[in-house]
């Protein structure tokens, strides 16, 4: 393992490069904001960040509607393109939004987040974005097989999260939170961070 770690490390002295599943600009650049403050902000090293956008199937139409089903469908691309491109990327990396109910005081409330699963030879991690409650007065009759279809904002338009929040939070903030960390999990404890000044 050290030494399967110090040789990933010394191929990413030279650059990162990710391959991203599906080739919306928001989720790219989200994915290339979380990679550089990760390793300029958070190591110093300044090294090029490459972000390559990888075709895959269509997801179904409508939100994944748990966390389960989210990481499901994440993890499926990551596998994907992992079998087809072997060792070509460093990182292999699926960004999803998804919708999770939680009972809370006797009644569903839902929520939205952002997943990313990121693969490299070294393993493979979860992060997540903070969630949003959906507005009762959103879903307000609709049963659960609806709610998926509720949701303000398109993937072109932004999405969910931007949606919601008027333009406030974005999805590319949001695949850059869950970005972040994924990737300060998969390397906590092998990489560490400069302290807090």
């Amino acid at each position: 393992m050290a030494t399967d770690l110090r040789n990933f490390w010394q191929k990413l002295q030279s650059g990162v490069e990710i391959a991203v599943a599906g080739n919306n600009p928001e989720t790219l650049l989200g994915v290339r904001d979380a990679f550089l403050r990760y390793f300029h902000d958070g190591h110093d090293k300044i090294v090029p960040v490459s972000v390559v956008a990888q075709a895959v199937e269509p997801p179904p139409i409508g939100l994944p509607v748990s966390d389960e089903e989210t990481l499901g469908l994440a993890k499926s691309y990551v596998r994907e393109m992992e079998e087809r491109l072997g060792e070509l990327y460093h990182f292999y990396l699926a960004a999803e939004g998804g919708i999770q109910a939680l009972e809370v005081d006797g009644s569903l409330r839902y929520f939205i987040r952002n997943w990313a699963v990121v693969r490299t030879p070294l393993g493979e991690a979860w992060g997540s974005s903070g969630s949003v409650q959906l507005p009762d007065r959103l879903i307000a009759g609709l049963d659960s097989a609806q709610i998926p279809f509720a949701i303000p904002g398109t993937r072109r338009g932004g999405g969910m999260i931007r949606g919601l929040t008027g333009g406030l939070e974005t999805r590319r903030k949001a695949v850059s939170t869950s970005t972040l960390h994924a990737i300060s999990s998969l390397f906590y404890g092998v990489l560490e961070s400069r302290p807090i000044r």
